[in-house]
């Protein structure tokens, strides 16, 4: 019998709130080459002497308003589909869950297997769209472990599943536990990137004005935005929606070269021309964390509210839903 296991793989998250591991996260993650693609020098004079002395503390107090009596919700999540999809797939398959900075610890989760000898090694980067910044340093961190390995099993490498019938079903089903028809406009939320991340793989010229907005480019099936867009038009296809009742903005953005629309003004502007009921979904996201339940349900709810709208209302993720193990099984096609 082949020997399999599969490893699901989150970003990560401080190991408590507090500004002391907030601020070791921020320098594991923001010190990836991937993440900041600035060379070596200037990568850690920005990060490490700028960013985190001055973000760790301002992080610390929305990890607060996140975190629960059980801890981190993307920590809590990982482990509650671990649970499920093994209890699914049984004894055949062994399977884990880490995190890509923190803990659990994937350096040594890899380790671990390695001692268990698996033939097959399935990778599921738990993003959606393909970015070098998730899912890229997620192969390459996998990669650069397993390399050293005597023996190399047989690995497979999820790269994106964002046209997967099963994930577009997922999130229209729960988009329509929303009543989706009584709001003024449905938002379709997607973490940013730099730009300069977008050149290198766009298919365009124009990062920010291209036809990946409007259908998916031949060569576009691993730009970031390209995906973005086509995710939203699946989804709007499987909903019946009008081109007119959603919109695609991006979040969370550090610099105005990040891509846009960005979503907090596209929120104002959307208030400020009379739109009371806003329904945000972010399908960039399979479990709600500090960019869902802290930026969208707080900080931009507030927002909203200030420039003159009445509700937004922001749907909930995949998170450990039954269907959303179900359709893991299925991607991995196990």
């Amino acid at each position: 019998m082949i020997k399999k296991a599969v490893i699901l793989v989150n970003v990560g998250t401080p190991d408590k709130p507090e500004v002391k591991f907030v601020r070791k996260f921020l320098f594991s993650f923001l010190n990836d080459k991937r993440v900041i693609d600035l060379n070596l020098i200037l990568r850690k004079i920005l990060v490490n002497l700028i960013i985190v002395p001055f973000r760790a503390p301002k992080s610390s107090k929305s990890y607060k308003i996140l975190w629960t009596e059980k801890g981190s919700p993307i920590t809590l999540y990982l482990k509650n589909i671990v649970e499920k999809l093994q209890l699914n797939l049984g004894k055949e398959v062994s399977v884990f869950g880490a995190m890509r900075y923190g803990n659990p610890s994937l350096i040594k989760l890899l380790r671990k297997i390695k001692a268990q000898k698996f033939d097959e090694i399935f990778i599921f980067p738990l993003f959606p769209q393909y970015a070098s910044s998730t899912t890229g340093t997620v192969f390459e961190f996998v990669m650069n472990e397993v390399k050293n390995w005597n023996v190399i099993p047989k690995i497979i490498f999820q790269n994106q599943f964002y046209s997967h019938p099963d994930f577009i079903n997922i999130f229209s089903e729960k988009i329509k536990e929303y009543n989706h028809e009584n709001f003024d406009k449905i938002i379709f939320s997607y973490h940013g990137l730099p730009l300069n991340h977008l050149t290198k793989i766009h298919p365009e010229t124009d990062v920010n004005n291209c036809s990946c907005e409007t259908e998916m480019p031949e060569n576009g099936n691993f730009c970031y935005k390209a995906t973005c867009y086509e995710t939203t038009r699946l989804i709007a296809e499987k909903l019946n929606l009008k081109p007119e009742n959603y919109l695609v903005s991006f979040q969370s953005r550090l610099t105005k070269n990040w891509l846009s629309p960005f979503t907090d003004k596209t929120i104002e502007e959307l208030a400020k021309n009379g739109n009371k009921k806003i329904l945000l979904v972010s399908p960039a996201f399979v479990a709600d964390c500090l960019e869902t339940i802290v930026e969208i349900e707080h900080e931009y709810a507030e927002l909203f509210k200030k420039f003159g709208g009445e509700e937004l209302v922001l749907v909930k993720s995949l998170n450990d839903d039954e269907k959303w193990i179900f359709a893991i099984k299925n991607i991995l096609n196990l």
